[in-house]
């Protein structure tokens, strides 16, 4: 059951429990106990909403950041990532394999406000090697949601 509330819930956050322990064909108090467990648990982290920041008048600038950096004896990535995590500008650090070790999802309101931090902050920090910044300049899909969708026009076409 955890798994087809999990996968629900990650589509539609704002689903209604009755509604969903209806789809599951469980008791609702049965759904909201396992919910609240994993809550708990922190196995459900939090909520969110996926905004497209492109049809507002809101500036926005949305960058990735590879991050290559010495690891620490005994504690590996950990604690370098936890460092950039704390930054209020990052919104996600992953460690990844490739080339690069970590990367940096971080937000701004300017281009040259994100440069800015990965100039002064991230890339002074001691065990940071090098970094690359890619930034985000359209969003097709976003959190498993299509934010480009095509409006298809079905009337009937009338000919004279």
């Amino acid at each position: 059951m955890r798994e087809k509330i999990l996968k629900a819930i990650e589509k539609n956050s704002r689903i209604d429990l009755k509604e969903l322990a209806i789809m599951l064909g469980e008791d609702e108090i049965k759904v909201v106990n396992e919910i609240a467990a994993m809550e708990a648990e922190g196995i459900i982290c939090g909520y969110h909403t996926l905004i497209d920041w492109d049809k507002t008048d809101i500036e926005k600038v949305s960058a990735l950041i590879e991050v290559r950096v010495t690891p620490q004896r005994g504690q590996g990535f950990d604690s370098i990532a936890e460092r950039i995590y704390k930054y209020p500008e990052v919104n996600s650090v992953y460690l990844i394999s490739g080339g690069y070790d970590l990367l940096v999802s971080l937000e701004g309101k300017t281009l040259k406000e994100v440069s800015k931090f990965v100039s002064d902050k991230l890339s002074t920090l001691d065990t940071v090697l090098s970094t690359a910044t890619h930034f985000i300049l359209k969003k097709y899909k976003d959190h498993g949601s299509i934010l480009d969708k095509k409006i298809v026009d079905e009337r009937l076409k009338m000919t004279p």
